[in-house]
């Protein structure tokens, strides 16, 4: 259940899914005549709304698609807007690397000797094909190797430089990942499944080469340093929902023969092979879904054995990793909500803290928690550093001290107030969050309240350059608060497992904790408190309108609302079994408990209810079941379904619609509050 809300969105590189949920025609039609606008709500005399008019004034950064330092530290490549360009690590002036067709970039990979780049440009249009290139990094003709027709991801050069290995899925009919608008089905459901492959391109001939077998999904690799063999995380069968049962494996660059050295507990990610080739680290734990990273970082034997935890019972929550020259380990982490890098001995376990700072640093701006590009010694880094006052700008140098190598959002201000992080007690469970002033706050006055559930849960709230969201709640006059309760990561493994066969339990009551909380120590209005949320958020609030009346209004984005029907119709069930420990069909009494629809007679709070038609993650009839109980029940409620898109908003006019409804509806109910 991934968790942002509908953002103007550059597909990354993830994984594929396959559409099972069946469109009903009956429910499509009902929701189509409900709505699926995209005209934005103006008043009677023609004039924009007041949430349309501070939609307008928001400021507008330029977002980075990528970083990637060299090897050897001295370079940053990094991607804005589609194009790439490359700069010393120490500061001057950008180098642009252009190809023919003015196409958009991604993915650029450096070579071990620092001195070519590998990257992919793709061609416009639904339906994926790219091209696989390279170039001097410093300057020189871009080479094209080789016209990919389907989805590729994850340029790797061999360590050697002689070869690229990519993730490729031949023939993929539609842009990969699990937050694409899905296909939707027709006719006889043939079950075809489109399998992600390692793939190599030798550069002296050009030749392409499929070499993972044709029934693995494989999600991430890496190459071993004598360029003999990956280590790889796969699953057979169905991308997108066999991650949650992935296994790691050594798999032989020539052949393509695999072998199992670890199957783990929970879910993996970012697994990186020793320099001496003898261990995989990894990082374990209860993830949400693929692209999500967080848990511990375990250590397994390439040649097989048991996997070593270097980091239980920590209080944080690694999200990316890199071996370094003496073979320690450095990762980026999640530390009560901020962005920390740290190290840790492989022998002694011993864990040090290198920085921590309330801002997200990570490797895109849209990044979903906090990571970095390593030098190949571990000791420099290259990030894409913001904050909810800060734009997102490149930064490069040994952790803590970096340096700024850009300055593409120079005189960019933030229209909204201040963020902080903030915290408060449920009980003995201690709750950490982000809560965002109004603008222009005044003494002796009292405002409303929003408050935003993430998505996962296994996911964070994080201060970052808000535009979409929490920026333009502050900026029409709201406090925005941001909670992260227990399930969410930044407080260790164990407190993401807090909610484990209890949705709605301790996780619920963390949140109103903060709400209690919040509302003592600032001017917060009781009678104008609204909530919000999309997929595990959107869950959160319809789950929170069946057990309080404290809000005065809700704005419900891809919301689960009956865990049987959803069982039969997501794309995704397998993340259901971690979560749950059985499947609907096994154990229906733990799901039922955590069921909106079970509660439903209870639900007075006018709700806006905003799906996609083509979600294969949430289904869309998840919202029409909710809208057909609320609207049976008399509740004030609204449905708006958009055609042709997927969990996520691709199209920004989407993306703004979706923002304007929400901050409508909440200026609207406020406005009634008594």
């Amino acid at each position: 259940m991934h968790p942002r809300i509908p953002v103007r969105y550059t597909p990354p590189a993830m994984h594929t899914r396959l559409n099972p949920c069946s469109l009903r025609f009956l429910l499509c039609a009902a929701a189509f005549l409900i709505g699926c606008s995209s005209v934005f709500a103006q008043p009677d005399d023609g004039r924009p709304s007041h949430a349309a008019a501070v939609l307008d004034g928001m400021p507008h950064a330029k977002k980075i698609d990528q970083v990637a330092i060299s090897p050897d530290g001295a370079a940053v490549a990094y991607i804005v807007d589609g194009k790439l360009a490359v700069t010393p690590a120490s500061g001057g002036s950008s180098q642009a690397i252009q190809v023919e067709g003015n196409l958009a970039m991604r993915d650029v990979a450096w070579s071990a000797d620092s001195k070519h780049l590998a990257f992919i440009a793709d061609y416009a249009g639904d339906v994926p094909a790219a091209q696989l290139w390279t170039a001097a990094a410093d300057g020189g003709t871009p080479v094209k190797h080789a016209e990919l027709k389907g989805y590729a991801q994850a340029p790797r050069f061999s360590p050697d430089g002689s070869k690229l290995a990519i993730l490729f899925i031949e023939g993929m009919p539609r842009a990969a990942g699990p937050l694409q608008p899905m296909t939707p089905l027709a006719g006889v459901i043939d079950q075809k499944i489109f399998e992600e492959r390692i793939a190599t391109v030798d550069l002296s001939t050009d030749h392409l080469s499929q070499v993972t077998p044709p029934d693995v999904y494989v999600y991430e690799y890496d190459w071993t340093a004598d360029g003999k063999a990956w280590a790889a995380i796969a699953a057979h069968g169905n991308g997108d929902a066999n991650w949650w049962v992935a296994h790691l494996y050594m798999v032989n660059a020539n052949s393509g023969e695999m072998k199992e050295i670890y199957k783990p507990e929970l879910q993996l990610a970012n697994p990186r092979v020793s320099p001496d080739g003898k261990n995989v680290a990894v990082i374990e734990g209860l993830m949400s879904d693929a692209g999500l990273n967080g848990g511990e970082i375990r250590v397994v034997p390439t040649a097989g054995g048991a996997a070593r935890n270097l980091t239980p019972n920590s209080k944080t929550s690694p999200s990316a990793l890199a071996w370094t020259s003496s073979g320690a380990i450095v990762f980026a982490q999640n530390a009560d909500g901020n962005s920390g890098f740290a190290s840790v001995s492989l022998t002694t376990r011993d864990i040090h803290s290198l920085w921590t700072g309330e801002e997200l640093a990570a490797t895109t701006s849209d990044a979903w928690f906090p990571s970095a590009s390593f030098s190949h010694d571990g000791s420099v880094t290259a990030i894409a550093r913001q904050s909810a006052s800060a734009p997102p700008e490149v930064w490069a140098g040994p952790i803590g001290k970096w340096k700024r190598l850009t300055q593409m959002n120079s005189g960019v201000k933030p229209a909204w107030g201040e963020m902080r992080n903030v915290h408060w007690m449920n009980g003995a469970t201690r709750v950490q969050g982000w809560l965002m002033l109004p603008r222009n706050i005044a003494t002796g006055k009292t405002y409303p309240l929003v408050v935003n559930v993430h998505g996962g849960p296994s996911w964070a709230c994080t201060s970052y350059w808000d535009e979409e969201r929490m920026g333009p709640e502050s900026a029409v006059g709201y406090f925005a608060l941001c909670p992260n309760p227990r399930g969410s990561y930044g407080q260790g493994e164990a407190f993401t497992q807090g909610n484990v066969k209890d949705f709605g339990g301790g996780d619920f009551q963390d949140i109103m904790a903060g709400v209690d909380a919040i509302s003592k120590q600032f001017p917060i209005d009781s009678r104008r408190i609204g909530i919000r949320g999309h997929s595990y958020g959107g869950y959160m609030t319809m789950w929170a309108e069946t057990q309080t009346q404290r809000f005065t209004a809700a704005v419900a984005g891809a919301g689960l609302s009956d865990w049987v029907s959803y069982s039969g119709l997501n794309d995704i069930d397998e993340w259901m079994i971690p979560f749950f420990g059985a499947s609907v069909y096994d154990d229906p009494a733990v799901y039922a408990k955590s069921d909106p629809m079970h509660f439903v007679k209870a639900v007075k709070t006018p709700t806006l209810i905003l799906v996609g038609d083509r979600d294969g993650e949430v289904p869309m009839e998840q919202s029409v079941e909710w809208w057909h109980a609320l609207t049976t029940l008399n509740v004030p409620t609204k449905l708006v379904v958009y055609p042709d898109e997927g969990h996520l908003f691709i199209r920004p006019a989407d993306a703004r619609d979706y923002t304007l409804r929400t901050l409508e509806w909440f200026e609207e109910w406020f406005a009634k509050a008594p």
